[in-house]
């Protein structure tokens, strides 16, 4: 005879499944990681082998087949450098290296960083600001969504030596020019997401407030604000990923010698492949962890809203 399960006894068995789904939602990411080494890899073992067995025929030392795989993964001068390789750059240039010195990724870092932030912070209060005229002006929202829109159009990397080139005219130079290069690409998503929040409540709510004879800045604060919250923090996390690129792109054409754009410029100068992959693994990881940091920040505020989850 079938027995029924009880509320709870239901209630008792939720957690071993929550578990069971924490887990679970690892292994596709792990099974990207895995397969993305694997790739890596035997393009390392393809792109670097040329070049080693043309240097091993010049000294009439032909490499056989496994030699030829031994070779390629520790090149000196890699086309593409196998992940170890960039692993030990990594590591000598972080933790080997005192954060003081200027061989130090961690020391480039933070000068990329601090760009990136300043960068971010100007976009994320020009894109709100923006947002709030967009949506309580019709003429606004004709004339300047329009223009917006098209100045993603334009490519970074052709709009930021004029930037730099013009404010060095007018004795503007350091961290500024570097951080309206970044401004200017994250304001986008804020300025779209943040007008997307404040459309966001219900046309039967707005009614309710033009009942209460609210003003436009009193329907802001206790209605549209606390509803574009959760976009406003969804946007910020694009924002600062694109922030940090704005600012690694800002330090190219300045021929910069602290950041990580300026790493990259000198690996590319001498032929340093293993140099440019590291400094492109530490971008991602700073990325990583500033979108992390805006999406706890998010979770807390809007926890504090009491907006659940």
């Amino acid at each position: 005879m079938a027995t029924l399960t009880t509320p709870s006894e239901l209630a008792q068995r939720r957690p071993v499944f929550r578990a069971g789904g924490r887990f679970d939602r690892l292994v596709p990411i792990l099974t990207v990681v895995l397969a993305i080494l694997v790739l890596w890899y035997v393009f390392a073992v393809i792109l670097n082998a040329p070049g080693e067995i043309d240097r091993a025929e010049r000294v009439g030392h032909p490499l056989s087949f496994t030699q030829t795989i031994t070779a390629t993964m520790d090149a000196r001068r890699p086309v593409l450098p196998a992940p170890h390789q960039v692993v030990a750059e990594l590591w000598k240039t972080t933790v080997a290296t005192p954060v003081t010195s200027k061989r130090s990724l961690i020391y480039h870092a933070g000068v990329t960083l601090s760009s990136t932030l300043l960068g971010f912070a100007l976009g994320t209060a020009l894109g709100i600001l923006l947002a709030i005229g967009i949506v309580h002006s019709k003429a606004l929202d004709k004339s300047l969504m329009p223009w917006i829109i098209t100045s993603q159009t334009i490519p970074i990397i052709a709009l930021a030596p004029m930037v730099i080139v013009v404010l060095n005219a007018i004795d503007i130079t350091g961290l500024l020019p570097k951080a309206l290069i970044s401004m200017y690409l994250a304001f986008f998503p804020v300025a779209v997401g943040m007008v997307k929040g404040l459309r966001s409540p219900e046309i039967m709510h707005l009614d309710l407030m033009h009942t209460y004879s609210a003003s436009r800045a009193q329907t802001f604060w206790k209605l549209r604000g606390p509803s574009a919250v959760p976009f406003l923090f969804t946007s910020m996390k694009v924002a600062i990923a694109i922030a940090l690129v704005g600012a690694i792109v800002a330090e190219l054409p300045t021929g910069a010698v602290a950041g990580l754009g300026a790493r990259l410029l000198a690996g590319s100068y001498y032929g340093q492949t293993v140099q440019i992959w590291s400094a492109l693994i530490m971008a991602s990881i700073c990325a990583a962890l500033l979108v992390v940091i805006v999406d706890a920040v998010g979770k807390v505020v809007t926890r504090r809203m009491g907006v659940q989850p």
